[in-house]
């Protein structure tokens, strides 16, 4: 498991990206419930992710509108498979708006960067 912490910041929200080999759905929710051990992470307000498999094209917004779409579309034009990338936002208390997108983006445009 790779994790970046504190990547970004906006208006109090803070944002990490973490990710790993994971071949299925099964998978995908051993990694999250692996990352949520951190207490830190367990209090994130979201953690969204997305991974392309055998399973199919899966992803999870936990609660984040439209974040694991914004992931899954970056790992399909990355030809990336049985990799799961997950950002993980806690709130800051504002509102973001789109600009809550482009920090989804930029996550994982770091995670993907280092890979």
């Amino acid at each position: 498991m790779r994790i970046l912490e504190n990547i970004i910041s906006d208006r109090g929200s803070r944002y990490a990206v973490s990710g790993g080999t994971c071949r299925s759905a099964g998978e995908a929710r051993t990694f999250v419930t692996e990352l949520t051990r951190n207490k830190k992470f367990a209090r994130a307000t979201h953690n969204s992710w997305a991974l392309l498999c055998q399973d199919g094209a899966l992803k999870n917004d936990d609660g984040e509108a439209g974040a694991g779409l914004v992931i899954l579309r970056m790992l399909e034009r990355e030809g990336l498979r049985d990799h799961l990338v997950v950002v993980t936002r806690w709130f800051g208390g504002k509102p973001l708006g789109g600009d809550r997108f482009r920090h989804v983006q930029e996550a994982v445009r770091l995670y993907l960067g280092g890979l």
